[in-house]
């Protein structure tokens, strides 16, 4: 198994269950379909390139012309779930910034206990809070 295939692996098998109300694919449902479909047409075009969603949508759109008919067709759907993912767990912290100060106190430095904190606290968390925390698929 080459470097990007078992790197695309581990991500599957290693991320939480990340649903979303509105996301219908999975974190590890994307990786596992990248992979699949386009692990090959990884290695072969885009050996070097770093493994974020940006840079494997650039690559593999500059290389269509080689790249397969099923990688073609499940890249965007993929990468697009893969950073959707990125961005909501990025927004997270702003958007449960109150609940983190007022509910959650010393722990909220910690991002484990903090994140944990926040999912022990959605009766008390707002909506907007509640939904960050869906979007970024930890419930």
């Amino acid at each position: 198994m080459t470097r990007i295939r078992l790197f695309l692996c581990i991500i599957a098998i290693s991320m939480p269950s990340l649903a979303a109300a509105q996301q219908a694919m999975k974190f590890e449902e994307a990786a596992a379909m990248l992979a699949a479909s386009c692990g090959k047409d990884i290695d072969d075009n885009c050996r070097g390139v770093n493994l974020d969603a940006t840079r494997l949508r650039e690559c593999l759109g500059r290389n269509q012309d080689v790249v397969s008919a099923k990688c073609k067709a499940d890249y965007p759907q993929a990468l697009g779930a893969i950073q959707a993912r990125i961005t909501a767990r990025t927004s997270l912290v702003k958007l449960c910034n109150w609940e983190l100060n007022k509910l959650c106190g010393e722990v909220r430095t910690d991002p484990v206990r903090g994140l944990q904190c926040l999912l022990d606290s959605t009766k008390k968390a707002t909506p907007n809070c509640n939904k960050a925390i869906s979007a970024a698929g930890y419930r």
